[in-house]
């Protein structure tokens, strides 16, 4: 076994939550489905964000210059699969549930767990991937009572019913 099969053999058993990025501007409309985001700083309140460099869509959020990391809720799997299918157009996939928007423009999914409003500060690139550095602009926070979290290559829903 090779040291990067390895790699992606443990990785796969840190869960993360699941979201949707955003991107739009002069650049057009994109979002993909993304497990690697996490916090760097709350002051500023800074999030970093990885994407695939060959992604159609790494230059696009390059050129807007922002981003919303959308956090996915656990009856968002559906958006997952569809953000992740590179197959679909951008229109079909913003065609799928209701969106809005903040301070940067960037899509705002209506219903996720909470959305992170951001300007792209830095870009690195790191091997395969484009590390995109973001300035938190707004913040928006809603009541879903469970998260979507991907752990060993599959889907499970986290969190407690409001009821109980």
């Amino acid at each position: 076994m090779t040291l990067q099969t390895e790699f992606r053999n443990a990785m796969a058993q840190l869960g993360s939550a699941v979201s949707v990025i955003t991107t739009d501007g002069p650049a057009g409309k994109f979002g993909f489905t993304a497990s690697a985001v996490c916090s760097v700083t709350d002051s500023p309140p800074t999030l970093l964000v990885c994407m695939n460099r060959n992604s159609f869509a790494n230059e696009h959020f390059k050129r807007n210059g922002a981003l919303c990391v959308n956090v996915l809720s656990s009856d968002h799997q559906h958006l997952s699969g569809i953000f992740a299918n590179a197959s679909l157009r951008s229109e079909e996939r913003f065609g799928y549930d209701s969106w809005q928007v903040l301070a940067s423009g960037a899509p705002v999914l209506s219903s996720s767990v909470a959305s992170f409003d951001c300007l792209i500060d830095t870009c690195h690139e790191v091997g395969s991937h484009t590390v995109f550095y973001c300035q938190v602009q707004a913040i928006r926070i809603s009541e879903a009572p469970r998260g979507l979290v991907y752990f060993n290559r599959r889907y499970h829903a986290v969190g407690h019913d409001l009821e109980a």
